[in-house]
């Protein structure tokens, strides 16, 4: 007995330190899954003329191409954000400053802008030496891209092979929901994000903000960033509406921010995004936003995907308890004598 609970408490320990070892790159290793379930039906094609692992190497190597492009630029913008942003917080406490209010009010903003500031100035600084960490979490994210795409038959072959012989088609059914849900999610985020493209380059040539060249480009830059839930498009339409303001176009402004926020983001993110999703997966457009909605805030940028899944799985779960209620024989007791027996 003594010696179970010391093997017990060893295996506790050694999860517990693993969960701890792997809990930091669990949103890299999630988003490497992901992309590589999306690009799936592309090293299938490419695996049958050269090898599972070429395809798989191509597939990462065009991936870092890509995405350095798009880090770099994301970077770039972030970091003038950061410095315009901190910038324009200085300038506005100065001009405050100068303004004829109370002494207590001017005593009161002195102090919080003592405060905010060096905060502000603190969690740039940390978000700038923070780079190494990204660097890593980019290398996890590559080679669980890699592996998971290089060994996706035998991964599927282990997953199913799992499965308990006892509940194995309830096993069975929630695969199908996990894969089923995910595809429809993979395909409305890449459908809905080239149709937000087209739509911001459109706009750009309505409201005359450039010529066609630099709208193609901010369309191709929306559809990119609308991958990234902390970016997505919204970024484009605000830098053209701020272009606007700043040069005395109000209606342009206006025009633009409320042509980008109805039909490029977020309105579309948490309408027809989820009216996709609801369709391919036969659920109730409701729970796919709740699922998306509860989901990121309960776990990130990853619970825009874990959200709706979880939700159709415990759906999935509900249906075979219902079932298997449903199949149980009733226990009822015998009617009893309406009179008594009449005695031998």
């Amino acid at each position: 007995m003594r010696a179970e609970l010391i093997a017990w408490t060893a295996v506790l320990i050694i999860t517990y330190l693993a969960w701890e070892t792997v809990s930091p790159l669990i949103t890299p290793i999630f988003f490497g899954i992901v992309l590589a379930y999306a690009a799936y039906p592309i090293h299938r094609l490419l695996s049958g003329r050269v090898g599972r692992k070429k395809s798989a190497a191509a597939l990462t190597v065009g991936t870092v191409g890509l995405g350095g492009a798009v880090t770099f630029e994301l970077l770039m913008i972030s970091v003038k954000v950061a410095s315009s942003f901190y910038g324009s917080i200085v300038e506005f406490f100065d001009w405050l400053m100068n303004q004829p209010l109370p002494p207590e009010v001017l005593a009161f903003l002195e102090r919080f802008s003592d405060q905010l500031i060096p905060r502000v100035s603190e969690y740039i600084s940390q978000e700038t030496l923070s780079l190494p960490l990204y660097i890593l979490q980019l290398i996890v994210f590559l080679l669980t891209f890699y592996y998971s795409l290089a060994y996706a038959e035998e991964i599927s072959r282990q997953v199913h092979l799992s499965l308990p012989g006892k509940n194995r088609q309830l096993g069975e059914r929630i695969l199908e929901s996990l894969n089923r849900t995910l595809g429809a999610l993979v395909r409305a985020w890449l459908v809905l994000n080239v149709i937000k493209g087209v739509l911001m380059t459109f706009g750009f040539l309505l409201f005359g903000v450039s010529d066609l060249y630099t709208a193609i480009v901010a369309g191709f830059l929306t559809f990119l960033f609308s991958f990234v839930p902390l970016f997505e498009g919204w970024m484009i339409w605000t830098i053209a509406a701020a272009y606007f303001a700043m040069n005395g176009s109000y209606l342009h402004a206006a025009g633009i921010a409320i042509y980008g926020f109805l039909l490029v983001s977020p309105m579309p993110d948490y309408t027809i995004r989820p009216m996709m999703v609801a369709k391919d997966t036969d659920l109730d457009e409701t729970l796919v936003f709740i699922g998306m909605i509860g989901g990121t805030w309960a776990m990130g940028v990853k619970g825009l995907i874990i959200g709706p899944i979880v939700l159709n799985l415990l759906l999935v779960l509900l249906k075979e308890w219902k079932r298997s209620v449903s199949k149980e024989p009733s226990h009822r007791l015998s009617p009893s004598p309406q009179g008594l027996s009449p005695r031998p």
